[in-house]
């Protein structure tokens, strides 16, 4: 497993390479005096090709995790894996590449699938880094050789802390196709999003049946 994760890191990172390259490209071109709210939207066309970019990206990510994972709960915390090493490392690329963010407050256009994503580059950090961590918690629990199994009240209780987070990316997305400037970002709601992940996780880490030493 350890063989399989340092394939997958580098996987990952090279993948985030790749995407900051081709977004300091468009930067270049669309953006040549700087990318900041509020946004100039691009051609039609050229949207229509950046979402099936990210379509794309997210199908790598996943066939890599089912690729390295043994069975379905090692491909899911696999995918969270490499999909929170993506996400970092191309904020991480960003900055070598263009200097940008130059803070972690600094809004960007997080996603466009269905509807464009904004919010703080902080925001997706920190739940990739939560993912990171998680994942690398349960693949250590696994292979202890705990049985990894939730019940659906916590699983229901994750889920909906992930809608609260989506909610606070694209709820005020029409700013992007409007070409305005985002209201203040609605933390609240993130944060109560985030600690009901957290919360799922760790109490269902502390429900699951560890093996006897």
């Amino acid at each position: 497993m350890a063989r399989r994760l340092i394939w997958l890191s580098i996987f990952a990172v090279a993948m985030a390479y790749m995407e900051s390259a081709v977004v300091a490209y468009l930067r270049e071109i669309y953006y040549p005096h700087g990318f900041a709210f509020p946004i100039v939207v691009i051609p039609p066309r050229m949207a229509l090709i950046e979402i099936g970019r990210e379509a794309a990206t997210i199908a790598m990510l996943a066939a890599a995790a089912v690729l390295a994972g043994a069975d379905r709960w090692e491909r899911f915390l696999h995918f969270c894996l490499a999909f929170g090493i993506w996400d970092i490392f191309y904020y991480a690329w960003l900055r070598v590449f263009l200097r940008w963010p130059p803070s972690l407050l600094t809004w960007d256009i997080l996603f466009l699938i269905p509807v464009p994503w904004i919010g703080p580059v902080l925001a997706p950090v920190l739940i990739s880094a939560a993912m990171i961590a998680g994942s690398f918690w349960l693949l250590a629990e696994k292979a202890r050789g705990t049985l990894l199994r939730f019940p659906a009240p916590l699983w229901a209780l994750a889920v909906a802390g992930g809608v609260l987070v989506v909610l606070s990316f694209t709820l005020d997305f029409g700013v992007v196709v409007k070409g305005l400037q985002p209201p203040p970002f609605r933390w609240g709601l993130y944060l109560t999003g985030f600690a009901l992940g957290a919360v799922a996780l760790i109490a269902g880490v502390r429900r699951l049946s560890h093996p006897q030493k």
